[in-house]
């Protein structure tokens, strides 16, 4: 068995010296970051009307948490932490979460910078320069972000830049994520970006975050194109948000007031101005998670990779608040309290977490959803793709689907929320009310002057708000708006209900047919028919094209759709296209088209590609043994043979492979047993014919030491192999020394 190369370790990353003596007798500034509490947007209201949407909860704890735990475990030593919109929330949670006042080695000082004047990010850079707080480079990041990534090699690369060209400013993380064909948007539902980057010494040339779609075109200065014959143009890469900057950014921000937003004032402003000659560069994320919550959709996807352990040690069983019990992980990454009630007739379905404290009743399902402290939840519930949060009561027989539910909202019994809707905090849903698809809910009346220019939106709780009225008032006031039940409607109601206690706001933007683009649901069916007949032939890519049909899906308000049927359609699919390769039926050359096509029309991504090629790989070499005298090991080493490079163009990552590794793990527990025995055989094949790489495997040994016995079973198994690979890797450390 040949040795890999060893992977490289993860870790913190301050401003590393040189090995220069003479840089080594003067230690460098300690690496600081600047937070930004305050994203000047309005994306999450109603609900940042009342609580900072860096204080949300994503899966039991707020998103700055996720953000000043990375920050930490990646060497930044001091973070400024600025606060505008509900400061004094912002401050005393830090206060709470003993984050403020730390100090000592291994950890952060953390202080919060405050400031009611500031209407944009760029207002914020000011007043941070202003305080004459940063004393060298830092990272700019904004406190909804959630990452894993190692900072090591970024800040390397920038303190390289600065020493050979001291225009270079800043460096931003990108990654690879191709948005939809379709709606050109990426899974975290932000519009497609277009990038013009050097392949050579990765300078950032061109950025529009704002590319007009139907035209399907950009424009870009001739003189880009002239002085850079090897450009290349990308749609296909994701902005992080997470820059290293140096101290001159914040005095251009001082210098030039034009600048506001941070990528279309800022980012574009620099790369036009041929005055200054400041030169901004790119890092892209190769391994490692990275990823900012700006809409309701990308936190429904940030909370989903959270669950399924992209982001770890970031996890529910590894880190938790520091006023929730400690979640424990189980099978099907279900995370579950010690505390929690659950009737024996109750199911949690895989990748749902339930908070502590809370009860749930009789005959419940609760799908793909978190469930967070002190909720109660009755008999014959059904919760699928939804986020409820603390001290919920859900009444017998009511439905909430893909929705997202604030702390202590009330849904009476028989009452159903339809996909897209958010509930904000205290709202009551009467019996048997049905809350229309794409509903906002709040008991705080929509403001009348809401800022509709995007760059100068801030989240400010007084601007035109009025009082809430009380219950009793809102219940017979004839001018509140409501959500009717059916039974009222026809004038049958027992009960007297007037529907939802709250207001009910309106789209600021285009209206509700718009609502699916940043929504928690899933992309309605009839949306992306829609979309693909607008796209005509001639313009559509081979994947798409190769793409007629998509999944069928219930139409019926009462149906949900669970996201494991989805992937399940999926891969019976996958597996059935790949079956057809094998019978001659598709062309070789072609499976990977007509496999990407399945993946576009699921809306999915390479990794659940990754895990629906190998279980169809797998399958074959299982069908192959069974119908000759051969071994499964035999088969199964041809079948991984002859499909390795299938299978690598779905694993450029570690997360990819990483998924490789959980599927085979899945199948030996439950679809495919007869491999259960050849895992720690098979496992050091894969590694040769390098379809997993070292990084996977051992990070996936890493993660299962946090998880319960049960799930240990095949690492335990193949201990030999990985010992094996931790010695080659402290072997060639120590060469490298």
């Amino acid at each position: 068995m040949s040795q890999k190369k060893s992977r490289s370790r993860g870790g913190g990353g301050g401003a590393a010296a040189s090995g220069d003596g003479h840089e080594d007798l003067a230690r460098p500034p300690p690496l600081q970051a600047v937070l930004l509490a305050d994203s000047f947007t309005l994306k999450f209201r109603p609900i940042t009307l009342e609580r900072p949407k860096v204080l949300l909860p994503l899966v039991h704890m707020p998103m700055i948490e996720y953000t000043l735990t990375w920050l930490e475990s990646a060497g930044v030593e001091e973070a400024f932490v600025f606060c505008c919109a509900h400061s004094h929330q912002v401050k005393e949670y830090l206060e709470k979460a003993g984050w403020s006042g730390k100090s000592g080695p291994g950890s952060m000082a953390v202080t919060a910078v405050e400031s009611h004047d500031a209407i944009s990010a760029g207002d914020a850079l000011r007043v941070i320069y202003d305080r004459g707080v940063i004393h060298g480079d830092f990272v700019l990041i904004s406190g909804d972000t959630v990452s894993n990534m190692s900072l090591k090699d970024a800040l390397q690369e920038h303190m390289d830049r600065k020493k050979k060209d001291p225009l270079a400013v800043m460096t931003m993380v990108i990654k690879h994520s191709k948005p939809s064909i379709l709606t050109h948007q990426t899974r975290l539902g932000n519009d497609e970006i277009v990038m013009a980057i050097d392949p050579e010494t990765k300078e950032l040339l061109y950025y529009e975050d704002r590319a007009d779609n139907s035209h399907l075109h950009v424009t870009i200065d001739k003189d880009i194109l002239t002085n850079n014959p090897t450009l290349q143009l990308h749609n296909d890469m994701e902005d992080c948000y997470i820059d290293i900057c140096s101290p001159e950014v914040l005095s251009l921000f001082t210098d030039n007031f034009d600048y506001q937003h941070l990528r279309r004032h800022f980012v574009k402003g620099l790369l036009v101005d041929d005055i200054m000659g400041y030169k901004i560069y790119t890092h892209e994320l190769r391994s490692g998670y990275a990823a900012r919550i700006d809409n309701f959709r990308s936190y429904d996807t940030v909370s989903k990779d959270v669950i399924q352990r992209w982001t770890y040690p970031m996890v529910p069983d590894v880190v938790s608040s520091r006023d929730s019990s400690e979640s424990r992980l189980h099978r099907q990454g279900i995370y579950k309290a010690s505390d929690v009630t659950l009737s024996p007739s109750a199911q949690i379905g895989a990748n749902s977490v339930v908070g502590s404290v809370t009860s749930i009743a009789g005959h419940c399902k609760v799908l793909n959803s978190v469930i967070g402290q002190g909720c109660k939840i009755g008999k014959n519930v059904l919760i699928n793709g939804s986020f409820i949060w603390d001290n919920v009561i859900i009444e017998d027989g009511c439905k909430v689907s893909n929705s997202l539910v604030c702390d202590g909202v009330h849904l009476r019994a028989g009452a159903v929320v339809e996909p897209g809707c958010v509930l904000s905090f205290k709202v009551e849903v009467g019996k048997n009310v049905v809350v229309p698809a794409h509903s906002k809910v709040s008991l705080l009346p929509q403001p009348s002057n809401e800022d509709s220019d995007e760059e100068l939106e801030y989240a400010d709780t007084n601007s035109g708000i009025a009082d809430s009225p009380p219950f009793s008032s809102m219940r017979s006031n004839g001018d509140q708006a409501t959500v009717p039940s059916e039974e009222d409607e026809l004038g049958t109601s027992e009960t007297g209900t007037c529907g939802v206690v709250g207001y009910i706001w309106t789209s600021v933007d285009s209206g509700i047919m718009e609502e699916w683009r940043q929504s928690i649901a899933p992309i309605p069916k009839e949306k992306l028919e829609e979309l693909q007949h607008a796209v005509p032939d001639d313009d559509r890519s081979e994947d798409e094209s190769n793409n007629p049909t998509l999944p069928d899906k219930d139409d019926s308000s009462d149906s949900l759709v669970e996201d494991d049927d989805h992937i399940s359609k999926f891969e019976k699919e996958v597996e059935e296209t790949f079956q057809r390769a094998l019978g001659g039926g598709v062309n070789r050359d072609n499976l990977i088209l007509e496999i990407n096509g399945l993946r576009l029309a699921y809306s999915l991504q390479h990794a659940d590609c990754a895990g629906a090629v190998f279980y169809s790989v797998m399958k074959s070499a299982l069908l192959a043994a069974q119908s000759s005298n051969d071994t499964l090991l035999k088969t199964t080493a041809d079948a991984l043979g002859k499909w390795k490079d299938l299978l690598r163009n779905y694993t450029k990552t570690v997360d990819e492979e990483m998924e490789i590794l959980l599927k085979f793990e899945e199948m030996c527990q439950e679809t495919t047993k007869d491999f259960s025995p050849l895992f720690p055989k098979i496992l050091p094949y894969l590694y040769d014919t390098e379809v997993v790489s070292e990084d996977a495997i051992l990070r996936w040994a890493e993660e299962k030491e946090h998880a319960d016995e049960s799930d240990k079973v095949f690492v335990k198994q193949s201990e030999a192999f990985i010992q094996w690979l931790k010695e080659a890797e402290e072997e060639d450390d120590e060469e490298e020394e």
